[in-house]
């Protein structure tokens, strides 16, 4: 699995001047099972690093922007190449929203801090969202938690997805490091009032003061605010290296965390007890989480400090007993923490991942028209066909018909049933949890829900397939133009009925599939019979009702009309237009099994590939098929499988001559047959869709 880690923009990953967040970054990773595939990412100015992957995203600033956004785009921009199979994102929300718009993957945010306090998840809407949007919410600490969850109305398996793991350190093995203790109460940290530095000063002064065999040594620095305490026994250092820092620790007996700030850990607290100091901390935020065994203030004043650091170097046996437990008990150790961490990764590897080669058998849930209400009258459709292929296969194919719920379930509350659709079928996935979706026309699909399905199971593919024009040269542009692109976002493949290089914009891993004819379907082979009529055209307008749109007029009328101006002692079977009504299942074969020839005439100019479903019941039931040159079918077919024409004329005299040449219409006609069912079939295009999908390389006929 492919790991990408998002630092916060300018967050330090080097020894230099390491933050927390970096810290627990790098101790982390440098021992994660996933160390290989982790790629750490973010913008530092320091050169020495700590022996990890990282990738430092150069900003090319721009005046008035954002260096927050120019960042997350720098890292957008790497990341659309290297397709991450996770995100971590560490303790910027806003980051999380931003990415979960352009990239979809699966998404971990940590949290490092008061997510209240933060831009992006101060709203109950704004947390609601990361809920939904991510795989997990990882916080450092149950403080974190309860302020992330504060007033918000979530059920069991949201409140499952916030996660608890706090910062770690490594642990001291063995107990020696008591004896060597010398007397050394330890401050680190910023020196500022919200670290309780000033209280601190105050105190110390009294405590050296009082004990002349104590000294005191303080870690940290702070450009905003000055507070100067001078004592012969002080030694203030000023900002020094984390490893330098763990030393002191190690000398030192007490450790004082007086925060007056909420922290959200505490990394001091627990690097502290890991190295076998009596420590004391303020009650608040997640800093009593930081200790096993120590004091909690339980009021923050000098007075209280005073106290408690005097009893520590009053009662020897109690500051040996509480660095000695503080030892023993410390669960914060690196490889703990680390291994909670590979836990969740793995979760999502194992959903996200799963074994499939050609043999696999999948659960599948196929969604499209088909036309139940109609009572079998509509039963011979593209929806029909690529159902029986996903049938024969051998998957596991649940089947819903969306058209037909929505009708069912019209109701006053839900006039177009599309609420009654979006909860069936999010409820289906829930409980038939499957490897794929594939909808085909299925408009009244919500992508919210589907975002969210993808969401909650990660290893889902979906898939649709559509069939109209989307060419500008074709009908309905802009109508069939955004019911494609509803969903890209959340599509893993579509497949079209043209091809994508002859349209005008992109549509996300889009393929060009062709109509499938389906033997269970398509088997007239009208080669092999003497028809009454010569050519039969058919168009399906009113496809619902069933009967022809009054006033409805179709462009292909004006070439029917001048067609037959050219073809006077040719015998046409037309239906669908001049006022014959159109035809449909069994009627539709009948007269189609009357004709020697059918004219595969689609709507608009002709583009590369395009066609409606009616060429694969024309060619799949074996009548001589006639189509335009410019739809570029001569890269599948020869001449000696289907008639191509240039032009009306054209079309005209290779009507005329196939009229009078029976044999080589029967030869021809056999021979499109035979092809179509060979390489067309419903059984290959449904394996097509599939493997296409889930990212098998596999080359079929139509691609050479």
């Amino acid at each position: 699995m492919k790991i990408s880690i998002l630092l916060p923009y300018k967050e330090n990953f080097s020894p230099e001047y390491a933050g927390a967040v970096s810290l627990f970054v790098k101790d982390t990773v440098k021992i994660s099972s996933f160390k290989k595939n982790i790629t750490v990412f973010g913008n530092t100015s320091y050169k020495k690093g700590f022996n990890i992957k990282y990738y430092n995203l150069n900003l090319k600033k721009k005046f008035l922007n954002s260096t927050s956004k120019l960042y997350v785009q720098s890292f957008l921009d790497v990341e659309k190449k290297r397709k991450s199979d996770l995100i971590e994102i560490h303790n910027r929300p806003l980051y999380a929203r931003h990415i979960h718009k352009e990239i979809n993957t699966n998404l971990i945010l940590y949290y490092h801090n008061d997510p209240l306090s933060m831009s992006g998840s101060k709203s109950d809407d704004d947390r609601l969202f990361l809920l939904s949007k991510c795989r997990f919410i990882i916080v450092i600490s149950e403080w974190i938690k309860n302020r992330f969850i504060k007033d918000l109305k979530i059920n069991d398996v949201l409140l499952k997805k916030i996660i608890v793991i706090p910062h770690s350190t490594n642990k001291i093995k063995s107990l020696d490091i008591v004896n060597k203790k010398k007397k050394i109460i330890i401050f680190v940290g910023k020196l500022n009032s919200q670290k309780g530095y000033d209280i601190f000063g105050k105190v110390i002064i009294k405590i050296l003061n009082k004990n002349v065999n104590w000294q005191s040594i303080v870690v940290g620095d702070e450009e905003r605010e000055k507070h100067f305490f001078d004592h012969p026994r002080l030694d203030v250092k000023g900002f020094i290296e984390h490893n330098k820092v763990i030393k002191l620790f190690e000398k030192s007996s007490i450790a004082v965390v007086p925060s007056r700030w909420e922290e959200p850990l505490g990394r001091t607290g627990l690097e502290a007890s890991s190295r076998g100091c009596a420590t004391i901390v303020s009650n608040r935020g997640g800093l009593p989480e930081t200790i096993t065994n120590g004091i909690i203030l339980k009021k923050l004043d000098e007075n209280e400090l005073f106290k408690q650091i005097q009893i520590l170097i009053d009662n020897k046996i109690l500051r040996r007993k509480l660095q000695i437990l503080s030892i023993k008990n410390f669960k914060l150790d690196h490889k703990i923490i680390t291994k909670k961490i590979d836990k969740v990764r793995l979760m999502i590897n194992k959903t996200f991942h799963f074994n499939v080669d050609r043999k696999s058998k999948l659960k599948i849930i196929h969604i499209t028209n088909f036309n139940q209400r109609y009572f079998g009258r509509l039963h011979f459709n593209t929806g029909t066909r690529i159902n029986n292929g996903l049938i024969r296969l051998g998957h596991n194919i649940l089947s819903l018909s969306d058209r037909d719920l929505i009708t069912f379930a019209k109701s006053i509350k839900d006039y177009s049933g599309a609420n009654f659709l979006n909860n069936l079928i999010e409820k289906t996935i829930n409980n038939f949890k499957p490897d794929l979706v594939i909808f085909g026309h299925a408009d009244k699909i919500n992508s919210q829900m589907l975002d969210d399905m993808k969401s909650k199971y990660n290893r889902l593919k979906i898939a649709q397939w559509f069939l109209d024009p989307l060419s500008k040269k074709g009908p309905d542009y802009f109508k069939n133009k955004s019911r494609i692109l509803d969903k890209d976002k959340l599509i893993d493949a579509s497949f079209i009925t043209t091809d994508p290089d002859a349209l005008d914009f992109n549509i996300k891993n889009s393929f060009f599939m062709p109509n499938p004819c389906d033997s269970a379907l398509d088997n007239l082979k009208i080669f092999n019979k003497t028809p009454q009529n010569d050519v039969f055209y058919a168009i399906s307008h009113g496809v619902h009702r069933g009967i022809l749109r009054e006033g409805k007029l179709d462009e292909r009328e004006l070439f029917i009309k001048k067609l037959l101006r050219y073809c006077k002692d040719i015998n046409f079977d037309i239906y669908g237009m001049f006022n014959i009504q159109p035809v449909w299942g069994e009627e539709f074969l009948s007269n189609l099994s009357n004709s020697k020839m059918g004219l595969n005439l689609s709507r608009g100019k002709p583009v590369k590939y395009y066609s409606s479903d009616r060429m694969a019941q024309l060619i799949g039931n074996g009548i001589l098929t006639f189509i335009h040159k410019d739809t570029k079918y001569d890269n599948f077919f020869s001449n000696k499988e289907i008639i191509f024409y240039n032009d009306i004329l054209d079309l005209s005299e290779k009507l005329k001559k196939y009229k009078n040449d029976d044999k080589q219409r029967r030869i021809i006609a056999k021979n499109g047959w035979n092809k179509y069912h060979k390489y067309f079939n419903s059984n290959i295009v449904a394996k097509f869709i599939i493997e296409k999908t889930l990212g098998i390389n596999s080359k079929f006929y139509w691609e050479k």
